[in-house]
């Protein structure tokens, strides 16, 4: 499999290389506008605009004021992409929408496996207690994060809110407040310090029982992993929009060999 990488420079893109070399992925462009390459062996670039070669998909671990540019090349191109940054806004969400109207995107806040299987568990939980209970996300990441909530807070308080009643809102300060908790709404906190790859705690509580269901992230390279994953699978689609959570049911549905 062939890869085009844009973001290389960063925390992520490193990883992305190392993970590829061990997997036998070939990288065949790497992209990053503002970093510097400690590599000699991938053709690099500093725009996407600039590239030249063919590859089965695109990986971005940029930011998500890169889309449009990411679009922009994916429509000349035709190459499938993977969306790995956060924070997008809703005009981004609509834009990435309207580009999986003519090709294939994948898209997911966070690439780990765990963290998608953490959010199917919440979602049975909160069944299970019949939706009677509070719904609470505490979030920690290294203190050079820029965005808060974090994307994966985010992905995962999503999940939850389609099985709430529709005007249950996201909390993120209650420091003005002075009222009683309402029951609809997901109350999200964030903690930036050191160097924490990425925690995500989800307590549910009712009538004298919580329950507490927490994910960490022990190194990048499992986000590394999981991105690879996702461009084997964006690679083999149609146009559509796709998510981590569907290629882990294709995974659980495909027959064994």
């Amino acid at each position: 499999m062939k890869i085009i990488l844009n973001g290389a420079c960063g925390r992520m893109g490193k990883e992305i290389i190392a993970s590829a070399k061990k997997n036998g992925v070939e990288i065949v462009s790497a992209v990053d506008k503002f970093g510097t390459p400690d590599f000699n062996d991938i053709p690099f670039y500093t725009s996407l605009s600039e590239v030249k070669e063919s590859a089965d998909a695109l990986i971005d671990f940029t930011n998500h004021t890169a889309l449009p540019e990411i679009c922009e090349f994916v429509r000349k191109s035709g190459i499938p992409c993977v969306i790995a940054s956060t924070g997008h806004t809703e005009s981004e969400r609509a834009m990435m929408t309207e580009l999986a109207n003519d090709f294939a995107v994948f898209f997911s806040r966070n690439m780990s496996l765990g963290i998608n299987l953490l959010t199917d568990l919440c979602r049975s939980a909160y069944t299970a207690f019949g939706g009677d209970c509070d719904v609470e996300i505490i979030e920690k990441h290294h203190r050079n994060k820029l965005d808060a909530p974090s994307g994966t807070a985010l992905m995962i308080a999503e999940g939850i809110k389609e099985l709430m009643p529709e005007d249950t809102e996201f909390v993120t300060d209650r420091s003005s407040r002075r009222c009683v908790r309402p029951q609809n709404e997901i109350g999200i906190s964030s903690i930036r310090c050191g160097g924490i790859f990425g925690e995500h705690e989800v307590i549910l509580s009712r009538n004298g029982e919580t329950l507490s269901i927490k994910h960490v992230a022990e190194n990048r390279a499992l986000f590394a992993d999981g991105a690879l994953k996702a461009a084997e699978y964006i690679a083999k689609k149609q146009k559509g929009l796709y998510s981590m959570k569907d290629l882990l049911s294709e995974s659980a549905s495909a027959p064994t060999k």
